[in-house]
């Protein structure tokens, strides 16, 4: 929360926000700059910045062109970033499809998807295969919720690779995974 900025400011500091978070939604920058929803609304129009979901459709487009493991349906979650052969990140929005009807907490195998397939996608490789998971669920998560997890390479031995996920909510830990994958060389 900061104190009302003049337009010019606000939507100079509002590209700002953007191009460091193209994830942040409307309702937040509003909070954020201490106006409503519609004037948030009217300056990305103004200066031809898409709304949230056309946002994220385009980073995922430029970020999935990298992965060599699967395609781009296979990935669960948006992928947002990814370093290949270092780290990735991505984002599940928490859907009514996704939780159990009688207590409204995501499914694991949800959280799992998510993690193994962006583990998945950091390796340089063609084909890989998960080995083993070793999980952790630190706390359920909630529909409407939004889940980012992060991936990153902690090791890498011949064709073994060890990938350690960490999946938060609000900078909350909620899940906590050791994959390690064997990449298959071509044509085996």
């Amino acid at each position: 929360m900061q104190q009302r900025l003049n337009k010019q400011e606000r939507q100079e500091k509002l590209k700002a926000v953007i191009r460091d978070n193209p994830f942040v939604t409307d309702e937040e920058l509003a909070e954020h700059f201490s106006v409503s929803i519609q004037t948030i609304r009217l300056d990305r129009l103004e200066l031809d910045i898409p709304e949230l979901r056309t946002r994220m459709v385009q980073v995922a487009e430029r970020v999935h062109q990298k992965v060599r493991s699967m395609v781009a349906h296979e990935m669960v979650g948006e992928l947002v970033e990814l370093q290949l052969g270092k780290f990735a990140t991505s984002i599940l929005q928490v859907t009514r499809e996704m939780v159990t009807q009688k207590s409204g907490i995501c499914r694991a195998d949800y959280l799992f998807a998510q993690a193994n397939s962006l583990a998945a996608a950091i390796i340089d490789a063609e084909v890989v295969l998960t080995g083993s998971a070793r999980l952790r669920f630190r706390r359920p998560v909630h529909l409407h919720e939004k889940i980012k997890a992060y991936a990153f390479l902690a090791r890498k031995k011949i064709n073994k690779y060890l990938i350690k996920v960490v999946s938060s909510v609000d900078s909350e830990e909620v899940f906590v995974g050791k994959f390690i994958f064997v990449a298959q060389q071509e044509g085996k």
